[in-house]
């Protein structure tokens, strides 16, 4: 979509600190982090929520996923352990409507999350 702010970080059109990139997915520093390590997954095709993946794109989700694990196993997150989440919709918390994940670690998570 051309007027979506991640579509543009996968594209390179908006500049980002990259952590990974591949053809299907790009992992970026979150600029406004809420754990010392906050780091989206985007995937380089325009999907507006997890909800709007269907047929082809279900596997799309599961390359995704595993995409968010080599990450967090890269930025040293798997010792102690990461929180992944996908928020959908505006009651979910989602503000950028684009599929997105978020990983963050560095600390402790607390639960209840939200």
């Amino acid at each position: 979509m051309a007027d979506c702010i991640f579509c543009k970080v996968a594209s390179g059109e908006i500049p980002a600190r990259i952590v990974r990139r591949t053809p299907e997915a790009v992992a970026f520093y979150d600029l406004q982090p809420q754990a010392p390590t906050h780091v989206l997954i985007v995937p380089t095709k325009h999907l507006g929520a997890i909800r709007d993946a269907k047929g082809p794109d279900l596997a799309l989700l599961g390359r995704l996923l595993s995409f968010a694990a080599e990450v967090a196993s890269e930025l040293g997150l798997d010792p102690a352990g990461y929180r992944l989440v996908s928020n959908t919709g505006p009651d979910g918390g989602q503000s950028v409507f684009h599929l997105h994940f978020h990983v963050l670690g560095g600390r402790r998570m607390a639960w209840p999350p939200g």
